[in-house]
């Protein structure tokens, strides 16, 4: 594959209490570690959160790719994806992700086959395809 784009950001400090920054600066967060996982919580962003921002605005795009493709009109739509983050039986940890749709206007035959298409399309679908347990259901 031949990259189209290339994101590049820099992590600093104390991992998941640190600190990231694009390399054009857009981006430039600090971090904090959930208190589910023990960390202050708080005001600041953790990794899980910029994970799920990035899969629902990739998978939202591609859920209108497919839609403009099949010239299926789509109004009000919204993905929400809620990135999990817990211990393997194996040890080290993982993720997982549920994708939550709202197709208002579709009948669910009709919603279920632009999500399935949008779920082969999407990159973030893609990557992470045979390694993280991925839901997706209708609101």
């Amino acid at each position: 594959m031949t990259a189209l784009y290339t994101a590049s950001a820099t992590a600093t400090g104390d991992g998941r209490s640190g600190h990231v920054r694009s390399s054009d600066g857009v981006l430039d967060l600090d971090l904090a570690i959930p208190k589910e996982l023990g960390g202050p919580g708080g005001q600041l962003t953790n990794p899980e959160q910029l994970f799920a921002a990035g899969y629902a605005a990739c998978f939202h795009s591609a859920l209108k790719r497919v839609a403009a493709t099949q010239k299926i009109t789509l109004t009000d739509t919204a993905i929400t994806v809620d990135a999990g983050i817990g211990p393997l039986p194996t040890g080290g940890f993982g993720l997982t992700v549920a994708i939550e749709a709202e197709l208002p206007g579709l009948d669910e035959p009709t919603a279920k086959a632009v999500l399935d298409a949008a779920h082969q399309l999407c990159p973030y679908s893609n990557a992470t395809r045979g390694n993280i347990d991925v839901q997706i259901t209708l609101a």
